[in-house]
């Protein structure tokens, strides 16, 4: 059984602050063996609830690898947990900005250095009524595509019942079921080679986030609106 990566004093602080947070639903892990024991992973996941870093952290935490999120800029200015999220790793996404590529930039290095990365394409919490995904960005294709490393789907269910980011309700009684549900990795080498236009971004992006919607499907037992587009999606 491989070693559980080292993770240091801010990834220390992280558990000590995320592992209760957790506790407040009943994980249940499935295919959680997908998630590489060592080497360079990106992690794609839905996004339904502000407790999602949190309970995402300690998901694969506890399959002994530390997860480097890439999270919106404003999370990063929280105190204490921003300063937690940054220590152990995290990358700020900034968008909109001169800064965006920047984050980009640290994701492909963090991928570089054998590392995995969590990116939530969304951008932030669905704001879909019924938790379907949204239409996403595509700088989760511009890191599949630039890093040949495991691009694994991931859907999670079950945070929004405990803090809904739609109706702002957070409700931690009775406890709630939360499942992480993992798909096999995508095999991307069509596209790897092709120009990397802006229709071949959506593409590729759309194909991911289909994915982490078959495993969301699987754990939720109900199919989705045809397609939930939400915002536009940029780079």
């Amino acid at each position: 059984m491989a070693d559980r990566e080292k993770g240091g004093f801010w990834v220390g602080a992280a558990a000590v602050m995320f592992y209760p947070l957790t506790a407040m639903g009943r994980s249940v892990y499935r295919n959680a063996d997908r998630i590489p024991r060592s080497g360079p992973a990106l992690l794609v996941m839905n996004h339904v609830s502000h407790l999602d870093p949190a309970v995402d952290a300690v998901f694969v935490h506890r399959n002994k690898r530390v997860p480097r999120f890439m999270a919106k800029d404003s999370l990063f200015r929280i105190p204490v947990f921003g300063k937690i999220i940054g220590g152990s790793g995290g990358i700020p996404v900034y968008r909109g900005s001169s800064d965006a590529n920047e984050s980009l930039r640290a994701a492909h290095q963090t991928l570089r250095d054998g590392k995995i990365v969590l990116i939530y394409p969304e951008g932030t919490i669905t704001k879909d009524p019924e938790g379907w995904p949204k239409r996403s960005y595509t700088g989760v294709a511009r890191l599949a595509l630039e890093n040949d490393v495991p691009v694994i789907p991931i859907a999670r269910w079950g945070t929004q019942e405990i803090w809904n980011g739609y109706t702002k309700k957070f409700r931690p009684l009775p406890r709630k079921t939360v499942v992480h549900s993992v798909g096999e990795p995508i095999d991307l080498s069509a596209y790897r080679e092709k120009e990397r236009t802006q229709p071949l971004l959506r593409e590729v992006t759309e194909l991911i986030m289909d994915r982490v919607l078959e495993q969301l499907v699987e754990i939720r037992g109900e199919q989705p609106p045809s397609r939930v587009d939400g915002a536009e999606g940029r780079a």
